[in-house]
């Protein structure tokens, strides 16, 4: 199994995952023609898609995934409460999951959990080909215990680091989006990344990918040394999921 980032933040997040023949996008917040352009420099053409799997129905994770759905007749997976919110247009093969209960897609297992986010029914995901498993946590604005229950022992994960806290509270941002951005249903901070990471049972962890990173309030650097520090490791081992360039292929 591996995965990569066609771009992630908070312009347009979408994620491959690819196990065997299976190759399931998470999210796609990018026009038809970027998401082909961006699928391309990952050597996959649209129409190998298996399915979408969309976590909420915010515009930077959801605004192109029924124009590339009808363009390449590709099922869309989703929440009754994503589903609710009617962001997808007219798409023929629509999919609703309980983000309590796990589901196959071919070749790969999903295993969708809850998380506190500002949307009607958001969630996001573990992902297993039968040995290993991949957690992906983006758009919570706090990590609750399901959620640490849910990402331990996974031997990958991608993980929201949105902002450095004093960058958001003294950047430029109105109040009442600071509040939005930084609340319980909002992103989670360097800080309650890390926090969350050193409670988890990594013992099995061999990749390590930051993600949602905020142009404007986090950097890269800032993002790899709060997961470094939980982790006790060099902080170039960590990976980062950027915002234009992505995230080449890791294998889990």
């Amino acid at each position: 199994m591996r995965f990569a980032s066609l771009g992630s933040g908070s312009r347009g997040n979408a994620t491959l995952v690819e196990a065997s023949g299976t190759r399931v996008l998470i999210d796609c917040g990018f026009s038809v023609r970027e998401t082909e352009r961006r699928l391309a420099r990952l050597g996959v053409s649209a129409e190998r898609l298996s399915a979408i799997l969309v976590t909420h129905e915010h515009g930077d994770h959801i605004n192109g995934v029924g124009a590339l759905a009808r363009r390449h007749d590709i099922p869309v997976w989703l929440t009754a409460g994503t589903f609710a919110a009617r962001r997808l247009g007219d798409v023929a093969r629509c999919r609703v999951f309980s983000s309590h209960a796990s589901f196959a897609l071919e070749d790969v297992q999903v295993y969708p959990y809850p998380v506190p986010h500002d949307a009607r029914e958001p969630c996001q995901f573990v992902f297993s080909d039968g040995q290993r498993r991949l957690g992906v946590l983006t758009d919570t604005g706090c990590a609750t215990p399901h959620i640490a229950e849910q990402l331990a022992g996974c031997h990958a994960l991608l993980l929201e680091c949105n902002h450095e806290r004093t960058l958001l509270d003294n950047g430029v941002y109105p109040p009442a989006l600071k509040r939005r951005v930084g609340g319980d249903l909002g992103h989670l901070s360097n800080a309650q990344a890390a926090e969350l990471l050193a409670r988890l049972d990594t013992s099995r962890l061999t990749q390590l990918v930051a993600a949602h990173l905020s142009e404007k309030h986090n950097t890269p650097a800032l993002a790899r040394g709060a997961l470094a520090e939980a982790l006790d490791c060099d902080a170039g081992w960590v990976g980062v999921a950027t915002q234009d360039a992505g995230l080449d292929w890791r294998e889990v």
